[in-house]
């Protein structure tokens, strides 16, 4: 009993002495040694310094993550990937099927690749390409060719098409986009064979009356010019199907634009509208409208009486009123576009970004499959990953 309450009275001295620091144990000998006025170091954290580590950490991770998207971004690999998607995309649309799509993307690509025709053909004289070349006018010499039937000229500082332009009485198309063309010569309208005149991407700032005299006109585009109104002599044009009047400044629907009966598809998106007139309803042969980033609010009923149209393209940011049977008939294409970038929106509101998706998907998806005549396949191959939409 004696030895029993001696050996508790030691533990006790020892756990006490351990307390104050003046007792470590050494197990690996067995003994208890004493060491006198020794403190114990005991660590202490700063939470601050763990989180910036992490927050260091973080930020490297991102980086990382960056760099990557980036090199596949640029990597020749993803972009031979979106090209045959493309091609394979392409295979399974009809030939009439790809006109608007070219047109869309044509129009929006700022890099536009250089157009090459491969070999020369039998009809190769009869057609004159001129790409990027540094001419500030077109060449007398061409004079010599009376014969020409086609016209492309793309990138160049050309300011002017000359008077004598109707000394080729079989030319039949004009395109002359993205140059720095400022105005048309009256003469034109005495090249009645013109079917075709793209004068996207210039600097053209009126049209002249005479332009109505070329009534085998069937394709006309103005895309991106500073365009406000055009001449009430257009009307005659009652072959044209396919009107483009994108990125003016076109405050309403030119009026010869409503007299054009054969018109088919219609573009006057960005432009500065705020409404329709209420006899949109001549044009009844129109398949598709294209009216988005404008200042709308509203579209006029009479937009019911059309039965061809089968597309409706507005901007969903302004538009508050629209007839009924846009959403009630399965058969049109109703497309509301949002202008908002996904970095204005709250990341709560996910209900609204999947709209904006959806509604980008289905934009894309009707372009496709409400587009016009066309043999050949687009040349824009590296814009669009068809992956993503489709």
């Amino acid at each position: 009993m004696t030895q029993r309450y001696g050996s508790l009275t030691l533990c006790k001295q020892l756990n006490k002495q351990f307390r104050s620091g003046k007792l470590t144990q050494s197990f690996s000998t067995g003994r208890i040694k004493m060491r006198a006025d020794r403190s114990v170091d005991i660590p202490i954290y700063d939470i601050s310094q763990l989180r910036g580590m992490w927050e260091h950490r973080v930020i490297k991770y991102k980086e990382k993550q960056k760099k990557e998207r980036e090199r596949i971004q640029n990597s020749a690999l993803e972009k031979i990937n979106q090209e045959w998607q493309y091609r394979i995309e392409c295979k399974k649309l009809q030939s009439n099927e790809l006109e608007v799509l070219q047109h869309y993307l044509g129009r929006t690509a700022q890099n536009e690749k250089p157009h090459y025709t491969g070999a020369k053909s039998p009809l190769s004289k009869f057609i004159l390409e001129m790409d990027g070349d540094d001419l500030a006018e077109l060449p007398e010499s061409i004079l010599d060719k009376p014969h020409l039937r086609e016209m492309h000229i793309r990138r160049t500082t050309i300011y002017k098409i000359p008077g004598w332009i109707e000394q080729f009485p079989h030319l039949s198309v004009i395109n002359m986009p993205k140059n720095g063309i400022q105005r048309l010569p009256v003469e034109i309208g005495k090249i009645k064979k013109l079917r075709v005149l793209i004068l996207n991407y210039n600097r053209i700032t009126s049209i002249p009356p005479e332009l109505g005299d070329c009534e085998n006109l069937e394709k006309l585009e103005l895309t991106g010019n500073f365009l406000e109104e055009l001449p009430f002599e257009l009307s005659k044009l009652k072959k044209v199907t396919h009107l483009d009047l994108a990125e003016n400044t076109f405050a309403s629907i030119p009026i010869c634009a409503l007299r054009m009966t054969s018109l088919k598809l219609l573009d006057l998106s960005i432009n500065m509208l705020t409404d329709l007139p209420e006899d949109m309803d001549r044009l009844d042969k129109l398949e598709s409208l294209f009216l988005h980033r404008n200042d709308m609010e509203y579209l006029p009923n009479c937009l019911e009486n059309i039965t061809t149209l089968r597309m409706v393209v507005v901007s969903g940011d302004t538009l508050k009123s629209w007839p009924p049977v846009f959403e009630e008939n399965s058969a049109i294409k109703f497309i509301k576009l949002y202008d908002n970038t996904v970095d204005a929106i709250d990341y709560g509101d996910e209900e609204i970004l999947e709209t904006m998706q959806d509604h980008e998907k289905e934009f894309m998806k009707t372009y496709i499959h409400t587009l016009k005549e066309r043999e050949t396949a687009p040349t824009y191959t590296t814009k669009v990953s068809f992956s993503c939409f489709l």
